[in-house]
């Protein structure tokens, strides 16, 4: 049987199934990442919190991402891909309940903190188990999806946001049963936590996990029902192969036993991690509305401009999933960041020439359209590139050996610095400003070009078990 034929055995519809339940842990990811934007106000007006106190407000979840990123990808090699993501659906619905009956700041942290862990467990293990079931043909298109998930979560937390506080009034104004309408803003997300953890049960388990684990008939059935039966001993020898010479994976594996340093790749993926938060996407995402509302636009009008920039980051990732797999990883990258570059620096350069009102507040004027259309192009770049294709090659670049600890390491990093840039930005509105801050994410925009330039290498089209560490 030839090759052609064998590939015409895959299941596609099936990796394709699987792979939209993961993504499911995606779009929580987005939702619960994203809800938080239209309850800011709520949250100040209920437990009387100032600008410190509502930054850790808002930052609190991604401690819990830092930490359940970093023990995701190690538990993950222990009890399974699918086994920590149905942990995570359990967390996403016990974090949406508890945040909307949260009687004070103290209660709401510990609640958002429990997100944060589900957020990093899926932000970690859904790329991860979607690069391990999907072939290396499509593997970067259906990763992709994983940020298609994401902004989805991220656009639909946005547009409840917007309906709920118009219905009510106000995001402070009492809304169905006597309860705020920013409580109800965390209860939407019961609905698709509930349909994730149901759609978990119907899905298999990773076969590397299987194969690496000792289950070999599992794996053998996972991979020939997923890529047919001659692709799928094909492939359960090879997995095999990659792993014949490693013991069980552990975190030591990230040093290079010859040279007694951390793994080069290691450094790569910490640098991937680091800048896509340091560009200050998750500023636009957490505080967009803080944002447009501190020049000049109502917290209606701010709401919708979330919404307007949520439809412009799926449109920008369904052209990332068409062209991924045929352009590559890196070029993307690089216009990514070339693009972030130019056009921060067009929001810096608006923000410098605005006025001041009499309540000190910025005043925009003509300069309002092009800081609009500015910011809509930042987050267009973005989803095109560093959004989706960091967690694609994070998903793949790792050998099979150190996915895991990889991952583990990586997804630490990305929510420690996101965490950083988050709860940094109302410190930095108050003392430099919108200037200052937005020229800090410029600047790193502009160092993530040579980064990509000097040390990102292609993967596409690559098998997981030929990459190197």
């Amino acid at each position: 049987m030839s090759l052609v034929q064998s590939k015409s055995q895959e299941n596609t519809l099936f990796v394709i199934l699987v792979s939209c339940v993961a993504t499911i842990g995606g779009f929580l990811f987005g939702f619960d990442s994203g809800v938080i934007n239209g309850t800011v106000d709520g949250l100040q007006a209920a437990f009387h919190s100032d600008g410190v106190g509502t930054g850790f407000n808002v930052a609190s979840m991604l401690l819990g991402c830092a930490v359940g990123a970093f023990f995701a990808g190690r538990l993950a090699d222990k009890y399974g891909r699918r086994t920590l993501l149905i942990l995570a659906a359990i967390f996403f619905i016990v974090s949406a309940w508890g945040s909307g009956i949260a009687s004070s700041s103290g209660e709401f942290i510990i609640y958002r903190i429990l997100g944060g862990l589900a957020v990093g467990a899926a932000s970690v293990m859904t790329p991860a188990y979607i690069a391990e079931v999907a072939p290396a043909r499509y593997r970067g298109a259906l990763a992709t999806v994983q940020q298609v998930a994401i902004i989805s979560g991220l656009f639909s937390a946005f547009v409840s946001n917007y309906f709920l506080a118009h219905s009510a009034g106000a995001s402070t104004n009492a809304f169905l049963f006597g309860f705020e309408a920013w409580r109800w803003m965390f209860w939407i997300e019961l609905i698709p936590a509930f349909i994730f953890f149901l759609a978990l049960f119907f899905i298999p388990e990773s076969p590397r996990f299987l194969v690496t684990s000792n289950k070999a008939v599992q794996a053998k059935r996972v991979l020939n029902r997923l890529y047919g039966e001659q692709l799928g001993e094909l492939k359960f020898t090879e997995i095999k192969a990659s792993l014949e010479s490693d013991q069980q994976p552990k975190l030591s594996d990230l040093i290079n036993k010859n040279t007694g340093k951390i793994r080069r790749i290691v450094w790569i993926g910490i640098g991937l991690a680091t800048f896509q938060q340091l560009v200050g996407i998750n500023v636009v995402f957490y505080y967009g509305a803080v944002l447009w509302q501190a020049v000049g636009f109502s917290e209606s009008d701010a709401l919708l401009i979330n919404i307007i920039s949520g439809a412009v980051s799926i449109a920008a990732c369904v052209i990332t999933i068409v062209l991924i797999d045929k352009v590559g990883r890196k070029p993307f990258l690089m216009v990514g960041s070339i693009g972030m570059s130019i056009t921060l620096g067009l929001m810096v350069f608006a923000f410098a020439r605005a006025g001041v009102d009499a309540n000190g507040d910025l005043e925009l004027g003509d300069l309002g359209t092009m800081a609009l259309i500015a910011a809509n192009a930042y987050v267009f770049f973005f989803n095109l590139s560093w959004g989706p294709v960091m967690w694609v090659m994070l998903g793949e670049m790792f050998p099979n050996q150190i996915r895991g600890s990889g991952l583990a390491v990586a997804g630490l990093v990305q929510w420690g610095s996101n965490f950083a840039i988050t709860m940094t930005f109302p410190i930095m509105l108050a003392s430099v400003g919108l200037v200052g801050a937005y020229g800090f994410y410029c600047v790193c925009a502009v160092l993530s070009i040579g980064f990509v330039a000097k040390y990102i290498y292609e993967t596409k089209g690559r098998e997981l078990e030929a990459m190197q560490g």
